[in-house]
């Protein structure tokens, strides 16, 4: 189903009964229907009317259990919550098309007030590979933190990162804002580097993607930690070099960051030796960083 036209089906009623579920689901994997009723007053008979709605749109799942009615929220209806949050605090307007699929998320193109544009990106971390993401990232609180839980802390990590680095004049997307997995930035019109764009001077596109890695670890404290092709945008326009993803970041006081540091620059270096047949060092990149 299209997210915006889902999120433009609904009434404020229809919100309040998903927040109450969202309320309610840190106790239960099910949330019963008369703590729904209580949260939210709603007469039962008109409760089931708007559950019945939300089930046919795919956003909650209904059970039977003990053969009590119970619900929980399905990924959209978390999306539903997300994109509400965002049009309450004046994020976003508007929702369009879907224009990016990562491993992780998936990246929508939307209006901020002012005819704004820009990305919309809903986190789907774990979603898939829930046991693998628990083993890579240091962030995850516990063993059994939920794959949803892991898309919101993702999110909240994602929006600081950036927000911090654009203070200090970083290469990376503007942030707007974000709301529970799903963060807001500015739209940038590029070209993801694994594509190999043609650049009239890689050389420049490189060392310029290496700055934006020396201010993160210098003066933001932290180290991207999973640097590749995939995740630098160039602009169309100028060719400047944009580092997007980075909810996997570590402290630079992290036991790991120098070896994370050095993975990510490897893997700069060999794609631009490789694709752009430039000769640059690892060594000279790291110093650079380093300072």
């Amino acid at each position: 189903m299209n997210i915006g036209l889902a999120y433009k089906s609904l009434t404020e009623r229809d919100f309040a009964v998903l927040r109450a579920i969202e309320e309610y689901s840190s106790r239960y994997e099910y949330v019963p229907l008369e703590l729904i009723e209580k949260r939210t007053r709603i007469i039962e008979e008109h409760l089931m009317l708007i559950l019945s709605k939300l089930s046919k749109l795919k956003m909650v799942k209904k059970e039977s259990i003990a053969g009590y009615k119970s619900y929980r929220l399905t990924y959209l209806g978390h999306d539903m919550l997300a994109l509400n949050g965002l049009v309450r605090k004046n994020v976003l307007e508007a929702l369009g098309d879907k224009i990016g699929v990562g491993k992780e998320s998936e990246i929508y193109i939307g209006l901020a007030p002012g005819e704004v544009k820009v990305a919309v990106k809903f986190l789907r971390i774990g979603r898939t590979s829930f046991h693998r993401t628990k083993i890579l990232r240091t962030w995850v609180e516990e063993p059994h933190t939920s794959w949803y839980k892991q898309a919101r802390i993702a999110a909240e990590r994602e929006f600081k990162a950036l927000k911090e680095l654009s203070l200090q004049r970083a290469l990376v997307p503007t942030p707007f804002g974000y709301d529970r997995h799903v963060v807001v930035t500015e739209y940038v019109e590029g070209v993801e580097l694994y594509r190999r764009p043609t650049l009239e001077n890689p050389e420049e596109v490189f060392w310029k993607a290496i700055d934006t890695l020396r201010i993160a670890y210098q003066d933001v404290g932290i180290v991207h930690s999973d640097l590749s092709e995939y995740n630098i945008l160039v602009r169309v326009d100028d060719q400047t070099p944009l580092i997007i993803d980075w909810p996997q970041y570590v402290y630079r006081d992290h036991p790991s960051s120098m070896d994370l540091l050095r993975r990510d620059v490897e893997y700069l270096v060999k794609f631009f030796n490789k694709v752009y047949r430039v000769d640059i060092q690892i060594e000279d990149a790291l110093k650079k960083i380093l300072g």
